[in-house]
């Protein structure tokens, strides 16, 4: 029953975004469509009657182009800052492989010598001396 379940809120999970998704595209082409007007970008603060360099382009451009400018800036600095988790993961998920192959290997009492001690002789420090004579 639980991977039933899991499987419908993974199905349900694609759904609500694509939806959420659709909605967005629907949202930037009628954004982009409102705002079609050109207008004169200037990367030049010093001198605005005659810039350096000046691009002519719709309004829309500049303002999607910085968003997904945003986007990108963020994502990337959120990866930087959970790059301490990941590396913990993968040291996590290798001695995981290893406890479960001496795991496995204790199962099929193939273990290494020396790992788990003879059933039948007491440890050292527990045997009885002989007496003295």
């Amino acid at each position: 029953m639980t991977g039933a379940l899991q499987a419908a809120g993974g199905w349900l999970r694609k759904l609500v975004a694509a939806v959420i998704l659709g909605l967005l595209a629907v949202l930037i082409v009628a954004f982009a469509v409102a705002n079609r007007q050109i207008v004169t970008l200037s990367f030049d603060p010093f001198d605005p009657a005659q810039p350096a360099y000046s691009k002519s382009m719709w309004l829309f451009a500049p303002i999607i182009a910085s968003l997904v400018i945003g986007v990108v800036i963020g994502g990337g600095a959120s990866w930087l800052r959970h790059g301490r988790w990941r590396r913990t993961a993968r040291r996590l998920e290798r001695e995981l492989g290893k406890l479960r192959e001496e795991l496995d290997s204790h199962k099929r009492g193939t273990s290494a010598p020396g790992i788990v001690p003879d059933a039948t002789a007491p440890p050292e420090r527990l045997q009885l001396k002989p007496p003295l004579r």
